[in-house]
């Protein structure tokens, strides 16, 4: 069994959906493990991760109006808001979707199905330098 680590800083060029299957996967062809589990999460509160499909961009579209629609930034019942009337939503928004994703990798390459990306989704307004940590366990 041998195991690889490794991080990526992803910042998207705006609040929402941004795929980021390319770096993962070149990042996974520079490791020696063919075959195993790959974890990759993210350091942050206020964004998240998503696998979701890449081929029709209304679906991103759909999901972040969806999500912005159940948690809105208007909402004045937030008491937490240090860094701006974004900043809860975007903690809410980061509980509801997901911090880590579990990829199986299969001769060298994520196992991901044919209309599958891996996506981080910015929850703030403006967005900011962020963290991925990749864990790659196998053989």
């Amino acid at each position: 069994m041998e195991q690889a680590r490794g991080s990526l800083t992803v910042c998207a060029q705006r609040q929402g959906l941004t795929e980021i299957t390319g770096e993962v996967a070149a990042w996974l062809a520079e490791q020696t493990v063919s075959d195993g589990l790959l974890t990759v999460f993210i350091r942050h509160t206020s964004a998240s991760l998503l696998i979701q499909e890449n081929v029709d961009w209304e679906v991103q579209r759909d999901l972040e109006s969806f999500l912005m629609r159940l948690v809105p930034e208007s909402d004045t019942d937030y008491r937490h808001d240090a860094e701006g009337p974004d900043d809860m939503p975007a903690h809410i928004k980061g509980a509801l979707t997901q911090t880590h994703l579990s990829i199986p990798v299969g001769a060298g390459r994520l196992m991901l199905g044919r209309y599958q990306g891996i996506f981080l989704f910015e929850h703030r307004r403006s967005p900011r330098p962020r963290e991925i940590v990749l864990h790659l366990i196998g053989s």
